[in-house]
């Protein structure tokens, strides 16, 4: 059994009620004075990454944490750094930022920042991520380019993830219920993020919004401060 938790929060990150799930996190991770690595990738393709990682590190700064680095993971040869990979080994929270959810995925994939993020989980450490960076924690994300889906990461088996559900997300889930079916759909507005507490396989959503969890294309909503499972 993993003994991590994750954070999967849909977009719109860094204000308002983000900080909800943002400051829970920091206390699975630890407390304020747990290590944290910021990587900004997603948002490399349009180099965005630096501005998007100083928005994060303030962000989480604003917050009350002491200890928070940018990582420059923002290709494929930054992806198997060593030293990238030692930063995300020895971080208590590990965040993916949003942006170009294939680039990311593909860039991470079979990485040693990857195999570190792996690692870390667990060993107990919180991975969080907020849209793109949501979507590629789960064993699919989709690729809506191509109108296809495509292996993610694997931390959460059997999903994939739906940002921004709030907006434009909610419009993916019919095609993916035809293009996954079997497969649990997680769909998260926009300001808000779930995070398992560790027990029974509990979530819990917090922030602005809710969360739309699609079981063979059926939706159940959950507002903030309610639990479900998956």
């Amino acid at each position: 059994m993993t003994k991590g938790f994750l954070l999967l929060e849909g977009g719109a990150e860094f204000g308002g009620r983000m900080a909800d799930p943002d400051r829970r996190a920091l206390e699975l991770a630890g407390g304020y004075d747990a290590a944290l690595s910021i990587l900004p990738t997603a948002a490399a393709p349009d180099h965005n990454h630096q501005r998007a990682g100083q928005n994060g590190q303030s962000w989480f700064e604003s917050l009350g944490a002491r200890q928070v680095a940018v990582l420059p993971v923002i290709d494929r040869a930054s992806a198997d750094s060593p030293e990238n990979a030692a930063a995300i080994q020895n971080s208590r929270l590990v965040y993916l930022l949003g942006g170009f959810t294939h680039f990311l995925g593909q860039t991470l994939s079979g990485s040693r920042c990857s195999q570190a993020m792996n690692s870390a989980f667990q060993a107990g450490a919180v991975i969080a991520g907020s849209s793109a960076g949501a979507m590629v924690l789960c064993q699919y994300y989709y690729h809506p380019g191509h109108a296809s889906v495509v292996e993610g990461l694997n931390f959460l088996p059997g999903t994939c993830f739906l940002p921004h559900h709030n907006t434009f997300g909610q419009g993916w889930a019919a095609q993916l219920a035809k293009l996954l079916p079997g497969q649990v759909l997680i769909g998260v507005d926009e300001q808000t993020g779930i995070l398992n507490n560790g027990r029974d396989g509990a979530w819990n959503v917090y922030g602005k919004g809710a969360a739309t969890i699609y079981r063979a294309g059926r939706p159940v909503i959950y507002q903030p401060g309610q639990t479900f499972s998956l």
